[in-house]
């Protein structure tokens, strides 16, 4: 088994619709979470030279994380494909268990 990091892209204000939705992807994934992760409530980001600058919530916003484990990228692209996701979810293979 290999582990994956989601990486959840995009927010709106949450809707009981898609806490529903939330809610029943956790369940279907179930123990192929590692961690099922969190969300994101506000962000900074420091670029090399020091600056900072507040990270906003929107739709190109990087707004949670989960941690699976899947055989390889082809099931972990099959976990995150039933995420409810908002903008999009990015995959990264972060080596064996």
């Amino acid at each position: 088994m290999k582990k994956f990091i989601l990486l959840h892209i995009g927010f709106v204000p949450p809707t009981e619709k898609i806490m529903q939705e939330w809610g029943s992807w956790f369940q279907e994934v179930g123990d192929k979470f590692i961690d099922a992760g969190s969300h994101f409530m506000f962000g900074r980001e420091i670029a090399k030279d020091g600056s900072v600058k507040e990270l906003p919530l929107g739709l190109d916003s990087y707004t949670g994380y989960s941690i699976i484990k899947a055989e390889n990228m082809e099931e972990a692209e099959q976990i995150a494909s039933s995420c409810p996701s908002i903008t999009a979810i990015r995959i990264y293979d972060a080596g064996s268990i």
